[in-house]
């Protein structure tokens, strides 16, 4: 089972509550992840610059593997 990490531009860390039974699921999802935080960041930042961060702030993903619990 794994999950995914993000990784703010500030070092901050958030787990993400969805468990994949693979690891190209979770990379897949991580990819995802970034992808529309880029793209919400671009869209936000067009409407008020003033009010939300730059746009060029990405976040990244790390694929941790986690016990099912079994």
């Amino acid at each position: 089972m794994f999950k995914v990490v993000t990784i703010g531009s500030d070092g901050s860390r958030e787990e993400d509550d969805e468990i994949f039974e693979t690891e190209a699921e979770a990379e897949q999802h991580g990819q995802q992840m970034c992808s529309d935080y880029s793209e919400g960041a671009t869209v936000l930042h067009m409407h008020n610059p003033g009010d939300y961060s730059d746009p060029d702030d990405e976040i990244d993903y790390e694929v941790i593997e986690v016990d099912d619990g079994d």
